[in-house]
């Protein structure tokens, strides 16, 4: 069985920083560039997405564990960070600099990693293995 080593890595992030936000939200939030005390609404998303992250983060890293095609959790977290990029226009002008441009390189970077994984081929397996 080959380990991928990239969903690995990928779902390890994700699922550490979904759990970071589930243990201390507050403080995974700074991580992130904002330092005001969120607003019980926002404590509220801030743990919603850390439920979401460490979900798609833990079924990627037991994917890639098993040796199962990756590629749709890989789509999931682009997906899921294509949403927080898109759901968040509306506000990005009322983030300060460093929130929005850690906010906004975070999302770019998932989404891209989340499409790369997608649309690679599975590790260790031929072109016409599924």
């Amino acid at each position: 069985m080959t380990l991928d080593r990239a969903a690995l890595v990928a779902g390890g992030i994700r699922f550490a920083s979904g759990v970071s936000f589930l243990v201390d939200p507050l403080r995974a939030n700074r991580l992130w560039g904002d330092s005001s005390q969120p607003t019980p609404n926002a404590r509220l998303l801030l743990r919603s997405m850390g439920y979401r992250d460490a979900l798609i983060g833990g079924l990627l890293l037991s994917a890639a564990l098993r040796g199962r095609d990756t590629r749709g959790w890989f789509l999931a977290s682009g997906g899921a960070d294509a949403a927080d990029l898109l759901g968040g226009m509306p506000v990005h002008d009322q983030l300060s600099g460093s929130s929005r441009a850690i906010g906004l390189g975070g999302a770019v970077i998932g989404i891209g990693v989340g499409l790369w994984g997608a649309l690679r081929k599975p590790p260790g397996r031929s072109a016409g293995q599924q």
